[in-house]
């Protein structure tokens, strides 16, 4: 990512819309059966999910949500992406902030199809004083030893979502550097390389 882009991120603030809506009508309402996904990666951003889903998904966003016992990490590199991508690895200590939609059954294929490469993992999710159990999230199948750094789109649809849905701004900035310090690594590497 470039410098004056590093520069140019500003995390979540009170002027930024906050996404939480009330529950979608219930299943007995409207006839359709409904699941809770945990977002934390590039589905954080409605506007990615919806190009992937096909319908728009800020109707279904709940708001921020916090994932305990875990943390993330870039275990994977992405071939259609051409990059790093985000996991959650289990970790005692941890804790990951993600999104948390409530949605459609019927977009349940469309949302395994978007995440080839990682499985359903059913986890408990917190929402201020409130839990969600058997909520879907995906993780990694085939990790990898290392992190790969993201590009500058994942980068930017990734801190995109986690301001826009209002995650904590600490954080943002955590999540912020984490991807900024991959990238730097990735960049600093070949130069060493190439001095040997």
């Amino acid at each position: 990512m470039s410098q004056q882009s590093n520069r140019d991120y500003q995390p979540a603030s009170h002027s930024h819309p906050r996404f939480v809506n009330s529950h979608p009508a219930s299943p007995a309402q409207s006839g359709d059966q409904w699941f809770y996904y945990f977002a934390y990666g590039s589905c954080m951003c409605p506007v990615d999910l919806k190009r992937s889903l096909g319908e728009s998904t800020h109707p279904y966003v709940i708001g921020h949500a916090t994932l305990r016992g875990y943390r993330l990490g870039f275990f994977r590199r992405s071939l259609f992406r051409n990059c790093g991508v985000l996991d959650v690895v289990p970790d005692p200590q941890a804790s990951v902030e993600g999104v948390l939609y409530r949605l459609p059954m019927r977009l349940s294929d469309r949302l395994d199809q978007r995440e080839e490469g990682y499985c359903h993992e059913l986890v408990t999710v917190h929402q201020g004083d409130r839990s969600f159990a058997n909520v879907r999230t995906y993780t990694v199948i085939e990790k990898t030893t290392e992190e790969h750094a993201p590009n500058d789109w994942y980068f930017g649809v990734v801190m995109r979502g986690a301001a826009t849905c209002g995650l904590p701004e600490p954080y943002c900035w955590q999540l912020f550097y984490h991807m900024q310090q991959l990238q730097q690594r990735r960049v600093a590497s070949p130069m060493q390389s190439a001095q040997r």
